[in-house]
Protein backbone atom coordinates (compact mmCIF):
# COMPACT_ATOMS: atom_id res chain seq x y z
CA UNK A 1 0.00 0.00 0.00
CA UNK A 2 1.20 3.64 -0.87
CA UNK A 3 1.08 6.53 1.06
CA UNK A 4 -1.45 7.43 -0.92
CA UNK A 5 -3.96 4.67 -0.44
CA UNK A 6 -6.76 4.44 -3.08
CA UNK A 7 -6.60 8.21 -3.54
CA UNK A 8 -4.42 8.42 -6.92
CA UNK A 9 -6.35 4.59 -8.41
CA UNK A 10 -9.97 6.61 -8.05
CA UNK A 11 -8.64 9.87 -9.48
CA UNK A 12 -7.35 8.15 -12.71
CA UNK A 13 -9.96 5.62 -13.11
CA UNK A 14 -12.88 8.12 -12.48
CA UNK A 15 -10.93 10.67 -15.19
CA UNK A 16 -10.57 7.53 -17.34
CA UNK A 17 -13.82 7.09 -16.82
CA UNK A 18 -15.33 10.78 -17.64
CA UNK A 19 -13.25 10.83 -20.78
CA UNK A 20 -14.84 7.55 -22.12
CA UNK A 21 -18.01 9.01 -21.57
CA UNK A 22 -17.57 12.46 -22.79
CA UNK A 23 -16.01 10.70 -26.00
CA UNK A 24 -19.02 8.69 -26.44
CA UNK A 25 -21.18 11.85 -26.91
CA UNK A 26 -22.78 11.16 -23.15
CA UNK A 27 -23.71 13.44 -20.11
CA UNK A 28 -23.42 12.72 -16.53
CA UNK A 29 -27.34 12.65 -16.60
CA UNK A 30 -27.80 10.71 -19.64
CA UNK A 31 -24.87 7.86 -18.86
CA UNK A 32 -26.83 7.53 -15.18
CA UNK A 33 -29.77 7.22 -16.38
CA UNK A 34 -28.97 4.11 -18.93
CA UNK A 35 -26.77 2.81 -15.30
CA UNK A 36 -29.76 3.59 -13.48
CA UNK A 37 -27.38 5.26 -10.56
CA UNK A 38 -27.71 8.84 -9.49
CA UNK A 39 -26.49 11.66 -10.63
CA UNK A 40 -24.14 12.00 -7.65
CA UNK A 41 -23.03 8.22 -7.73
CA UNK A 42 -21.65 9.42 -11.30
CA UNK A 43 -20.02 12.30 -9.83
CA UNK A 44 -18.58 10.55 -7.18
CA UNK A 45 -17.12 8.23 -9.32
CA UNK A 46 -15.70 10.36 -11.99
CA UNK A 47 -14.27 12.55 -9.10
CA UNK A 48 -12.25 9.79 -7.52
CA UNK A 49 -14.27 9.70 -4.48
CA UNK A 50 -15.16 6.60 -4.18
CA UNK A 51 -14.06 2.78 -4.59
CA UNK A 52 -15.50 1.24 -7.61
CA UNK A 53 -16.60 -2.66 -8.63
CA UNK A 54 -15.06 -4.23 -11.52
CA UNK A 55 -18.70 -5.20 -12.51
CA UNK A 56 -19.75 -1.42 -12.37
CA UNK A 57 -16.47 -0.52 -14.44
CA UNK A 58 -18.01 -3.04 -16.89
CA UNK A 59 -21.08 -1.73 -17.28
CA UNK A 60 -19.70 1.69 -17.72
CA UNK A 61 -17.03 0.29 -20.49
CA UNK A 62 -20.27 -1.36 -22.37
CA UNK A 63 -22.14 1.28 -22.39
CA UNK A 64 -19.17 3.67 -23.57
CA UNK A 65 -18.30 1.60 -26.22
CA UNK A 66 -14.82 1.12 -24.24
CA UNK A 67 -12.32 -1.18 -26.35
CA UNK A 68 -12.32 -4.95 -24.17
CA UNK A 69 -8.17 -4.43 -23.37
CA UNK A 70 -8.78 -1.06 -21.60
CA UNK A 71 -12.01 -2.56 -19.69
CA UNK A 72 -9.84 -5.21 -18.81
CA UNK A 73 -7.04 -2.91 -17.48
CA UNK A 74 -9.91 -0.54 -15.94
CA UNK A 75 -11.24 -3.43 -14.00
CA UNK A 76 -7.75 -4.38 -12.83
CA UNK A 77 -7.12 -0.23 -11.50
CA UNK A 78 -10.70 -0.53 -9.87
CA UNK A 79 -9.63 -3.09 -7.52
CA UNK A 80 -6.79 -0.55 -6.43
CA UNK A 81 -9.51 1.79 -5.76
CA UNK A 82 -10.00 -0.42 -2.50
CA UNK A 83 -6.80 0.13 -0.97
CA UNK A 84 -6.49 1.82 2.43
CA UNK A 85 -4.57 4.49 3.75
CA UNK A 86 -4.38 5.13 7.24
CA UNK A 87 -6.65 7.93 7.30
CA UNK A 88 -9.68 5.59 7.08
CA UNK A 89 -9.35 4.60 10.73
CA UNK A 90 -10.89 7.94 11.15
CA UNK A 91 -13.72 7.46 8.48
CA UNK A 92 -16.23 8.10 10.94
CA UNK A 93 -14.88 11.47 11.21
CA UNK A 94 -13.30 12.41 8.24
CA UNK A 95 -16.02 13.87 5.15
CA UNK A 96 -15.26 11.80 2.01
CA UNK A 97 -14.42 14.71 0.21
CA UNK A 98 -11.77 15.41 2.81
CA UNK A 99 -10.42 11.58 2.72
CA UNK A 100 -9.62 12.46 -1.38
CA UNK A 101 -7.52 15.50 -0.38
CA UNK A 102 -5.42 13.43 2.23
CA UNK A 103 -4.39 10.84 -0.02
CA UNK A 104 -3.88 13.41 -2.59
CA UNK A 105 -1.83 15.08 -0.38
CA UNK A 106 0.53 12.59 0.85
CA UNK A 107 1.28 11.75 -2.91
CA UNK A 108 2.18 15.24 -3.89
CA UNK A 109 5.79 16.22 -5.37
CA UNK A 110 4.83 19.99 -4.59
CA UNK A 111 2.05 21.70 -2.77
CA UNK A 112 1.32 25.62 -3.18
CA UNK A 113 -1.00 26.71 -0.16
CA UNK A 114 -2.50 30.20 -0.06
CA UNK A 115 -4.72 30.53 2.98
CA UNK A 116 -6.03 34.16 4.26
CA UNK A 117 -8.06 33.01 7.11
CA UNK A 118 -6.54 30.57 9.03
CA UNK A 119 -2.73 28.33 8.49
CA UNK A 120 -2.87 25.49 6.85
CA UNK A 121 -3.18 22.32 8.48
CA UNK A 122 0.22 20.80 8.04
CA UNK A 123 1.94 24.08 9.46
CA UNK A 124 -0.63 24.21 12.74
CA UNK A 125 0.50 23.11 16.05
CA UNK A 126 -1.87 20.68 18.28
CA UNK A 127 -2.75 24.21 20.48
CA UNK A 128 -3.71 25.84 17.33
CA UNK A 129 -5.32 23.18 15.66
CA UNK A 130 -7.47 22.55 18.88
CA UNK A 131 -8.25 25.86 19.14
CA UNK A 132 -9.22 26.42 15.58
CA UNK A 133 -11.24 22.95 15.68
CA UNK A 134 -13.37 23.63 18.91
CA UNK A 135 -14.54 27.36 17.49
CA UNK A 136 -16.95 25.03 15.07
CA UNK A 137 -19.73 24.61 17.15
CA UNK A 138 -21.53 21.53 15.47
CA UNK A 139 -18.40 19.35 16.56
CA UNK A 140 -18.06 17.70 19.86
CA UNK A 141 -15.41 17.04 21.37
CA UNK A 142 -14.15 13.71 20.46
CA UNK A 143 -14.64 14.65 17.25
CA UNK A 144 -12.30 17.39 18.21
CA UNK A 145 -9.48 15.26 18.92
CA UNK A 146 -9.64 12.61 16.38
CA UNK A 147 -9.21 15.59 13.76
CA UNK A 148 -6.12 17.25 15.72
CA UNK A 149 -4.42 13.77 15.86
CA UNK A 150 -5.53 13.73 11.86
CA UNK A 151 -4.04 16.81 11.20
CA UNK A 152 -1.00 16.10 13.22
CA UNK A 153 -0.12 12.23 11.47
CA UNK A 154 -0.84 14.37 8.15
CA UNK A 155 2.09 16.41 8.91
CA UNK A 156 4.34 13.52 9.18
CA UNK A 157 4.73 13.74 5.22
CA UNK A 158 7.12 16.92 5.62
CA UNK A 159 10.08 14.83 7.42
CA UNK A 160 9.20 11.21 5.65
CA UNK A 161 12.77 9.89 4.22
CA UNK A 162 10.74 7.78 1.39
CA UNK A 163 9.30 8.97 -0.68
CA UNK A 164 11.02 12.28 -0.92
CA UNK A 165 8.61 14.79 1.26
CA UNK A 166 6.44 17.32 -0.73
CA UNK A 167 8.48 20.57 -1.55
CA UNK A 168 5.61 22.76 0.50
CA UNK A 169 5.25 26.26 -0.98
CA UNK A 170 2.86 28.59 2.04
CA UNK A 171 1.66 32.50 1.11
CA UNK A 172 -0.75 33.95 4.19
CA UNK A 173 -1.95 37.13 4.71
CA UNK A 174 -0.83 38.91 7.88
CA UNK A 175 -3.81 39.26 9.46
CA UNK A 176 -3.49 35.36 9.88
CA UNK A 177 -0.53 35.87 11.57
CA UNK A 178 -1.65 38.79 14.08
CA UNK A 179 -4.81 37.41 15.00
CA UNK A 180 -4.72 36.28 18.89
CA UNK A 181 -5.41 33.37 20.80
CA UNK A 182 -3.67 31.29 23.43
CA UNK A 183 -0.10 29.94 22.00
CA UNK A 184 -0.07 32.18 18.58
CA UNK A 185 3.77 33.32 19.93
CA UNK A 186 4.72 29.26 19.96
CA UNK A 187 3.03 29.14 16.87
CA UNK A 188 4.40 31.71 14.80
CA UNK A 189 7.73 30.38 16.22
CA UNK A 190 7.12 27.48 14.89
CA UNK A 191 6.26 28.59 11.87
CA UNK A 192 9.82 30.29 11.82
CA UNK A 193 11.49 26.95 12.92
CA UNK A 194 9.78 25.30 9.32
CA UNK A 195 11.51 27.63 7.29
CA UNK A 196 14.94 27.24 8.77
CA UNK A 197 14.86 23.54 8.43
CA UNK A 198 13.95 23.68 5.02
CA UNK A 199 10.61 21.99 5.19
CA UNK A 200 8.63 24.66 4.16
CA UNK A 201 9.08 27.87 2.37
CA UNK A 202 6.52 30.54 3.15
CA UNK A 203 5.89 33.97 2.00
CA UNK A 204 3.64 36.94 3.71
CA UNK A 205 1.25 39.36 2.03
CA UNK A 206 1.56 42.34 3.81
CA UNK A 207 -1.05 44.76 5.25
CA UNK A 208 -0.08 47.12 2.95
CA UNK A 209 -0.54 45.42 -0.33
CA UNK A 210 -3.34 46.88 -2.31
CA UNK A 211 -6.65 45.33 -2.93
CA UNK A 212 -6.29 42.40 -6.12
CA UNK A 213 -8.36 39.73 -6.69
CA UNK A 214 -6.35 37.19 -6.08
CA UNK A 215 -6.69 38.24 -2.48
CA UNK A 216 -10.11 37.93 -2.23
CA UNK A 217 -11.40 34.77 -3.89
CA UNK A 218 -10.49 32.44 -1.40
CA UNK A 219 -7.85 29.86 -0.06
CA UNK A 220 -7.22 27.41 -2.35
CA UNK A 221 -4.03 24.13 -2.93
CA UNK A 222 -1.95 23.48 -5.80
CA UNK A 223 -1.04 19.87 -5.56
CA UNK A 224 1.53 18.36 -8.82
CA UNK A 225 2.60 14.91 -8.61
CA UNK A 226 5.76 12.77 -9.36
CA UNK A 227 5.55 10.28 -12.57
CA UNK A 228 4.83 6.67 -10.89
CA UNK A 229 6.69 3.62 -12.78
CA UNK A 230 5.42 3.89 -16.08
CA UNK A 231 1.72 5.09 -15.51
CA UNK A 232 1.31 8.80 -16.51
CA UNK A 233 1.68 11.24 -13.37
CA UNK A 234 -2.00 12.67 -12.25
CA UNK A 235 -2.21 16.01 -13.68
CA UNK A 236 -1.77 18.96 -11.19
CA UNK A 237 -4.66 19.93 -9.23
CA UNK A 238 -6.24 22.31 -7.57
CA UNK A 239 -7.91 21.91 -3.98
CA UNK A 240 -10.48 24.49 -3.24
CA UNK A 241 -12.67 23.77 0.28
CA UNK A 242 -15.96 25.21 1.79
CA UNK A 243 -17.77 24.57 4.82
CA UNK A 244 -19.72 21.60 3.01
CA UNK A 245 -17.31 20.25 0.16
CA UNK A 246 -14.48 20.83 -1.91
CA UNK A 247 -13.83 21.49 -5.25
CA UNK A 248 -11.32 19.04 -7.04
CA UNK A 249 -9.92 20.91 -10.61
CA UNK A 250 -7.49 19.27 -13.08
CA UNK A 251 -8.20 20.67 -16.40
CA UNK A 252 -5.00 22.63 -17.85
CA UNK A 253 -7.41 25.23 -18.27
CA UNK A 254 -8.74 25.57 -14.90
CA UNK A 255 -5.40 24.86 -12.89
CA UNK A 256 -3.98 27.39 -15.17
CA UNK A 257 -6.06 30.22 -14.11
CA UNK A 258 -4.80 29.47 -9.87
CA UNK A 259 -1.51 29.29 -11.09
CA UNK A 260 -1.28 32.34 -12.56
CA UNK A 261 -3.03 33.82 -8.96
CA UNK A 262 -0.57 31.91 -7.19
CA UNK A 263 2.19 34.40 -9.39
CA UNK A 264 -0.17 37.53 -8.80
CA UNK A 265 -0.01 36.56 -4.90
CA UNK A 266 3.80 36.27 -4.88
CA UNK A 267 4.15 39.43 -6.05
CA UNK A 268 1.83 40.81 -3.61
CA UNK A 269 4.43 39.01 -0.83
CA UNK A 270 7.32 39.93 1.16
CA UNK A 271 10.37 37.97 -0.31
CA UNK A 272 10.90 34.91 2.19
CA UNK A 273 13.33 36.61 4.05
CA UNK A 274 11.31 40.08 4.85
CA UNK A 275 8.45 36.64 5.73
CA UNK A 276 10.44 35.15 8.13
CA UNK A 277 11.70 38.50 9.79
CA UNK A 278 8.13 39.50 10.34
CA UNK A 279 7.04 36.06 12.22
CA UNK A 280 9.61 36.58 14.87
CA UNK A 281 8.57 40.10 15.03
CA UNK A 282 5.32 39.44 15.49
CA UNK A 283 6.13 36.47 18.04
CA UNK A 284 7.72 39.22 20.01
CA UNK A 285 5.24 41.88 20.27
CA UNK A 286 2.94 38.61 21.22
CA UNK A 287 4.87 37.71 24.25
CA UNK A 288 5.35 41.35 25.80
Amino acid sequence: MTDAGSSIPRRQLGRILRQAREQAGLSLEAAGTDLEWSRSTMYRIEGGQAAVKARDVEAMCRLYGTSGEMTEALKKLAAETKAKGWWHAYGDTLPAWFELYVGLEAAASRLRHWEPAALPGLLQTREYAEFLLRSHPDLPPREVGRLVEVRMERQKILKRRHPFPPRLEVIVDESVLRRPFPGMAEQLVHLHTQVSDGTAAIRVVPRSAPPNYALTNGGFVILEFPTAGLRTPEPATVYSESLTGALYLDRPKEVATYAVAWKVLEGLSLDPEQSADLLIQIAKEMQR
